[in-house]
């Protein structure tokens, strides 16, 4: 099963990358939140699985 990491900024989203395990996607999240939230200003992120079920969701908005 396929698993998407959806980064939000405060227009939207930011970015999508895909991952093949929800454990890998979930790992990148928590490992790269902090740091993606202070330089790209990402206020939430969240994992999907392909039919668009949240799995995962973190936020810490400005």
């Amino acid at each position: 099963m396929a698993f998407t990491v959806i980064w939000y900024g405060k227009q939207g989203i930011f970015e999508k990358t895909p991952f093949d395990a929800e454990k890998a996607a979930r790992d990148h999240v928590l490992a790269t939140f902090p740091a993606r939230k202070q330089n790209d200003g990402i206020v939430a992120v969240e994992v999907r699985k392909d039919d668009g079920t949240v799995v995962f969701s973190r936020a810490g908005g400005s």
